[in-house]
This record gives structure tokens, C-alpha cells and sequence, in this order.
């Protein structure tokens, strides 16, 4: 940010023709206060940099912490996923040679259990 110079150095208030003349000492105080000026202006802005950098590691590690537990979950999913691709070409071989006999009292007594008698899952549990 560049301070309004104006305010600063406000306008000359001389007679039309006479020469603006500083002394030593004022030029020297008014360097001195635009010093001040950026150095404070300098601090905060050093200060507001460090604050988003910090922000910036933080969001970075929630970013990684995410991703890794994303990638965990979905690695999780493929390997459920081929165990019931699995489990039900398994029962898909072994249900045909079950006697209808057999079938009918295993689908009967999940009913009285009030089990779903179309999980194949459960099938085998009786």
C-alpha cells in the first residue's frame, strides 16, 4: 500500500513566486515517519504471509490425510467387492446340486426365522 503523499506533504502555502523551502530537520522527520510507515506496513504484511504459509501446511496435510484415506477406502471396496463376486460364484455352483428336497426345508426354516430365504449368503448357515 503507497500512503496518499498529499497528506503527507500537503500543499505550499506561500506567496506565488517565492521558493518552497524544507529545513534539514523537517525533511529529516518526514523520512523518518514514511520510514515508520513502511516498516509497520512491512510487518504486517510479513506477519499476514506467515499466517496464510501456516494455513497453507495445514490445508496441505488435510489434503494427504484425505487422499490416503480415499485411496485406504477405495482399495477396501475392490477387495469387498471381488470377495462377493466370489462367494457368489460359489453358490451359484453349489446351489444346483442341492436336493429341492433340501432346498425347500432350508428356505422354509429361514422363513420361520425370519431370515430372507433369497440371501444366498445364509443359505448354508442351517
Amino acid at each position: 500500500m503507497i500512503r496518499d503523499l498529499s497528506k503527507m506533504y500537503p500543499p505550499a502555502r506561500h506567496p506565488p513566486g517565492q521558493q518552497l523551502k524544507f529545513t534539514v530537520s523537517e525533511s529529516c522527520d518526514r523520512i523518518k515517519e514514511e520510514f515508520h510507515f513502511l516498516q509497520a506496513q512491512y510487518h504486517s504484511l510479513k506477519m499476514e504471509c506467515e499466517k496464510l504459509a501456516s494455513e497453507k501446511t495445514e490445508m496441505q496435510r488435510h489434503y494427504v490425510m484425505y487422499y490416503e484415506m480415499s485411496y485406504g477406502l477405495n482399495i477396501e471396496m475392490h477387495k469387498q467387492a471381488e470377495i462377493v463376486k466370489r462367494l457368489n460364484a460359489i453358490c451359484a455352483q453349489v446351489i444346483p446340486f442341492l436336493s429341492q428336497e433340501r432346498f425347500s426345508l432350508t428356505v422354509w426354516t429361514r422363513l420361520s426365522r425370519g431370515v430372507d430365504p433369497l440371501d444366498d449368503f445364509a443359505l448354508f448357515a442351517v
